[in-house]
């Protein structure tokens, strides 16, 4: 099935020149004062962070519009314009399966504590296009040591919530819902893996950007970063994924971006970066390699799709 989606960075460059204006604004009258993360937060970190890109980001109306959020609709659009009315507080999540402390969680109760960074992160769909994100969330490795996995746990499973009154799409069988992605144990403790609640310096997330919570692996195709988390479970054996149940001769487990294995429908050796008219060359494991790489010594890369 095909997925149907699309040294310190000068702020001027990176961002929109009215967000830039009112953050300046922002930090005139903010000086001196702590400036504590919240719902309302409006000021993004400015310092390049350890794992960050310096490239352009993304404009944040892109990053909002064009969307696969298929329990929203398949076009691009269609989240942005269907996700309006989602409701994403209360929210829970269930933490199960082999762990130490499972309970469902009020979602408050789950990050409090959490230190939140900003991350700005390359995202590259498996459709062929790319986006430069500026993320807010934490460290998925500081939630999993605070929940405690027993060590018979080697892999983390997500799933989205299942709620067909709220998410339409999920009336129908696109795929096989509530959508399920996975990660092997060290790729969840790997410090690239976040869990998402902002973007852009703005928390919550937009609703069609998976609020209240996801996932972000920035090495990984775009699907894999499962949105509106509502459950997650600690296991022994590998997850049936969503895409790898829908297509298996598709789309496998670890969903790496690898630019030398196409598609068996599409070539993967480039990408078209939103807001630019030239395709760019595909980064392996998208510009991740010194940080990932070593997780998959002598795994045969041609069968990491």
């Amino acid at each position: 099935m095909v997925i149907k989606t699309a040294s310190n960075i000068p702020s001027s460059e990176v961002t929109p020149e009215n967000t830039y204006l009112n953050r300046r604004r922002f930090i005139e009258l903010a000086t001196g004062l702590a400036v504590i993360a919240s719902s309302t937060s409006l000021l993004a970190q400015t310092k390049k962070g350890q794992y960050d890109t310096d490239e352009k980001q993304t404009p944040y109306k892109d990053v909002t519009t064009y969307n696969n959020f298929y329990e929203f609709g398949v076009d691009k659009d269609a989240p942005a314009i269907n996700a309006k009315n989602f409701r994403t507080r209360p929210w829970t999540v269930s933490v199960e399966g082999l762990v130490k402390k499972p309970q469902i969680y009020p979602i408050d109760d789950l990050i409090k504590g959490l230190t939140i960074e900003d991350r700005i992160y390359r995202m590259r769909c498996v459709e062929g296009w790319s986006m430069v994100i500026p993320w807010q969330g934490f460290q998925l490795s500081a939630l999993i040591k605070r929940l405690e996995p027993t060590p018979q746990a080697k892999y983390v499973e997500f799933q989205t919530l299942y709620a067909p009154d709220q998410l339409p799409e999920e009336k129908h069988q696109v795929l096989d819902w509530p959508y399920v992605e996975g990660l092997r144990m060290d790729e969840a403790m790997n410090p690239l893996a976040i869990l998402a609640v902002g973007l852009y310096g703005k928390q919550p997330l937009p609703n069609q950007n998976g609020a209240p919570i996801r996932l972000v692996t920035p090495w990984k195709y775009g699907f894999k970063g499962i949105k509106s988390i509502a459950r997650i479970r600690f296991v022994e054996s590998q997850p049936v994924t969503a895409w790898m149940k829908a297509a298996p001769a598709e789309y496998g487990f670890y969903s790496n971006v690898n630019p030398a294995v196409d598609h068996p429908r599409w070539s993967q050796a480039t990408e078209r970066r939103i807001g630019e008219f030239f395709k760019r060359k595909t980064l392996p494991f998208n510009g991740y390699a010194d940080q990932v790489a070593s997780m998959y010594a002598g795994m045969d890369l041609r069968k990491n799709f």
